[in-house]
């Protein structure tokens, strides 16, 4: 087969490329009803998570002659499923590839924020190397509360077992691996008693802006929010206002839900127009990476491999199997 990859660096040529068995056409425009024209001639294309897959990109892409859509990712969500069943257009995905890649980042930006070592790091580089400001706090015994029990929240409670923290989780779905090493609460609950809170769970209609001024209210005072997940379980704005008053008393993001326009590329040289992102980096207590969890050797060999073999189902005639949502 012949597909249009979209949205590609260096490494996406790196480990997509090596050994394939079809023909990849690699375009480092992001996929949208602009550059959807450029699938002709192609029978699938290869998506990221910021690549526009609405109803009219898709029917574009059916117009002209895809018959699948290759998610390099785990998420799903920026892809109309309706209109892709409707116009007879496949989709599969990476349902999985290190979820040790997403947890130890996030236990990464934990570290950073409690013991201020990016600030830490630009004063030794200014030859500053007083102590006023880089207080931290032991996070052995401190409560943790992990919302999602899939494979990368037990990979993360499992790391903050090992730093001798209390774990608890919220799940409406009892994973028996995750039960053995945390307590599953109510989310109630998981809110009020947590010191600090990683969110591990997928975006979806239920749990869309689940963090936001109503939840923020019953947290303590002072709680660490982590995100490695889906940028929109978050409001922004009631996160901002949460930041303000002192309830959040550290923020570790790795996603933003209009990371769209932002994240992958080098803005270095332009103005952000995202006037509540530009906001929100502004706080000293605030650390936003972008996007980078899953980004390790693993994860990227093993996405490239699923998506082979999805590329290579498809081809056989096969349309079903974990990878396969359409």
């Amino acid at each position: 087969m012949r597909v249009a990859v979209f949205n590609t660096k260096a490494y996406d040529r790196l480990y997509l490329g090596a050994g394939q068995e079809h023909e990849l056409c690699f375009i480092e425009a992001h996929l949208n009803a602009q550059t959807a024209p450029l699938a002709a001639g192609h029978d699938a294309v290869c998506c990221f998570v910021n690549d526009t897959l609405d109803e009219p990109v898709l029917s574009q892409l059916a117009e002209c002659g895809i018959t699948l859509i290759a998610m390099r990712c785990a998420g799903f969500n920026n892809v109309d499923l309706l209109a892709a069943k409707r116009l007879g257009l496949s989709v599969c995905r990476v349902p999985e590839y290190s979820p040790y890649s997403v947890a130890e980042h996030a236990v990464a930006l934990i570290l950073d924020l409690n013991r201020h070592i990016h600030r830490a790091f630009n004063r030794v580089r200014e030859q500053d190397y007083s102590l006023d400001g880089l207080l931290g706090f032991d996070l052995h015994g401190k409560t943790v509360g992990v919302v999602g029990s899939g494979k990368i929240g037990r990979g993360f409670a499992r790391i903050m077992n090992g730093f001798g923290c209390r774990v608890i989780v919220s799940d409406p779905v009892v994973n028996d691996e995750m039960a053995a090493m945390a307590t599953y609460v109510s989310a109630e609950r998981l809110w009020a008693e947590s010191d600090i809170i990683s969110l591990h769970c997928p975006l979806l209609p239920a749990t869309r802006h689940l963090i936001n001024a109503a939840t923020i209210a019953q947290m303590k005072p002072g709680v660490m929010l982590i995100n490695t997940s889906r940028g929109a379980l978050i409001d922004t704005l009631d996160v901002i206002g949460g930041l303000k008053s002192g309830q959040i008393g550290y923020l570790g993001l790795d996603v933003y839900e209009e990371e769209g326009d932002l994240f992958f590329d080098n803005l270095s040289g332009t103005i952000i127009q995202d006037d509540v992102f530009a906001r929100l980096t502004t706080f000293p207590n605030v650390l936003v990476t972008g996007h980078q969890a899953f980004f390790t050797h693993e994860a990227l060999a093993e996405i490239a491999r699923v998506t082979g073999e999805n590329l290579n189902a498809f081809a056989r005639g096969e349309r079903s199997g974990p990878s396969f949502v359409v």
